[in-house]
């Protein structure tokens, strides 16, 4: 699928706001692609296709993750984190996107996981880095990501987990395990 058909299918499931961030993360996933390795083509598509289901009723999307035997913990925490796996869903079951690694990217661009694979850090960091994206701290993650994407992405990832903590809110798991995992890995 091409830039256009898949920004087409997409396109009538946003805001005009939210269609714009996802042409911020589209630029953005691909410049980080290219300077870390990552396949481009993959990480467009991801990008486009990230808030798939952003927009999606509540009760549709809660329904989904029952149906779809997804890990039941994701109905203890915010509805927020929903999108991202129920998005994949939707992405392949509506608009036919087979590939694994595009779908695991959408899949955990909110949350992260142990063991993301590059393609996954590229999304999870083009989604909160952004040229649209306008809060403290995003600045400083936009000039790591320059230079090293694992350090980037735990600076994201301490970021939203102090975010959250502040605002007394409960951080999902996959993201203190995703954030572990990064900095272990990273000699942190």
């Amino acid at each position: 699928m091409d830039r256009e058909q898949a920004l087409k299918i997409v396109k009538p499931q946003l805001t005009e706001h939210r269609y714009v961030h996802t042409l911020g993360v589209m630029e953005t996933a691909i410049r980080l692609a290219e300077k870390y390795g990552a396949d481009s083509k993959k990480a467009e598509l991801a990008a486009i296709f990230h808030d798939y289901a952003k927009f999606r009723p509540k009760e549709e999307m809660r329904q989904i993750i029952v149906e779809q035997k997804m890990p039941a913990i994701l109905l203890e925490f915010n509805s927020e984190l929903w999108h991202a796996p129920v998005g994949a869903y939707l992405a392949e079951k509506e608009a036919g996107i087979k590939d694994g690694e595009i779908l695991d990217a959408i899949r955990f661009h909110t949350s992260g996981r142990v063991g993301m694979t590059l393609l996954d850090k590229v999304i999870y960091l083009a989604d909160y880095i952004e040229p649209g994206r306008h809060f403290p701290g995003v600045d400083e993650v936009r000039e790591m990501a320059e230079s090293d994407l694992d350090i980037a992405l735990i600076q994201s990832m301490n970021n939203t987990i102090q975010f959250l903590m502040k605002k007394n809110q409960p951080v999902f798991p996959d993201t203190f395990n995703a954030y572990n995992s990064i900095v272990k890995n990273s000699g942190g």
